[in-house]
C-alpha cells in the first residue's frame, strides 16, 4: 500500500498508532478495581475477555472506547486528505493489536476495525454489522460473525466506489484473521464457546 508516502501520512500513521494502542480494557478495569484481565479468561485486553470480569458496563464502556479511537484516528488525520485518514485507521488498528506499552500483546481488533470503518465510510460499517447480526444469529458464534463480516466489508467498499479503502480493509482483514486463529482452530474442532454461553 503507498498511503503512508508522505509527512503528513506519517504522522497520521504514528497519531494512529499511538492513539489505537491506549489499552482501554486494561485501564477501565483497574480504575473499577477489578482483576487483571491479562490473568483471566483468554488474557485478552478486549471487550469480550473484560465481560469475563463479570461488569457488562465495562465491557461496554471498552468497546465503545476501543472504536472511538479508531474513529477519532481517522477523522482528525483526515482532515490532511483521504490518505494521510487512511494511514491514520491503519495506524490505530495496528496500535491496538499490538500496543508497545503492552511489549506488543494486544486486542484482537474487531471494534477498532470497525471504529475505523464509521470513520471512513459509515454504510460499509452499517453492512458490517448487518451481516455480524445475521451471522452471530444463525451460529451464536460472535468470532465467526466478526470474521464473516470482515471478509463482506472490503467488497462493499470496492463495490460502492471506495478502493482505496477496500484495499485498506483487506489487510486489516488479514491482520484481523491472524489474531483470531485460536478461534478459527476452536471452531473448526467444535469448542469455541456461543455467545450468551457461560464459561
Amino acid at each position: 500500500m503507498s498511503y503512508i508516502s508522505d509527512i503528513n501520512s506519517l504522522l497520521a500513521f504514528v497519531f494512529g498508532y499511538l492513539l489505537g494502542a491506549i489499552p482501554f480494557g486494561l485501564v477501565i478495569t483497574k480504575l473499577a478495581g477489578t482483576e487483571d484481565i491479562r490473568q483471566i479468561g483468554s488474557k485478552n485486553i478486549g471487550a469480550t475477555n473484560v465481560l469475563r470480569t463479570g461488569r457488562k458496563d465495562l465491557a461496554i464502556a471498552t468497546l465503545l472506547l476501543d472504536a472511538l479511537k479508531g474513529t477519532a484516528a481517522v477523522l482528525i488525520a483526515g482532515r490532511w486528505g483521504l490518505d494521510a485518514g487512511i494511514a491514520a485507521g491503519l495506524g490505530a488498528f495496528i496500535g491496538h493489536l499490538y500496543p508497545v506499552w503492552l511489549r506488543f500483546q494486544g486486542g484482537k481488533g474487531v471494534a477498532t476495525y470497525l471504529g475505523c470503518l464509521i470513520g471512513l465510510w459509515w454504510p460499509a460499517a452499517a453492512a458490517f454489522g448487518l451481516v455480524w447480526l445475521g451471522v452471530a444469529y444463525v451460529t451464536r458464534y460472535s468470532s465467526a460473525a466478526a470474521l464473516a463480516a470482515s471478509i463482506v466489508t472490503p467488497a462493499v467498499l470496492w463495490f460502492s466506489g471506495h478502493p482505496r479503502e477496500a484495499e485498506l480493509f483487506v489487510a486489516l482483514a488479514i491482520l484481523l484473521w491472524l489474531k483470531h486463529r485460536p478461534n478459527i482452530e476452536r471452531l473448526l474442532d467444535g469448542t469455541e464457546g456461543k455467545i450468551g454461553a457461560k464459561p
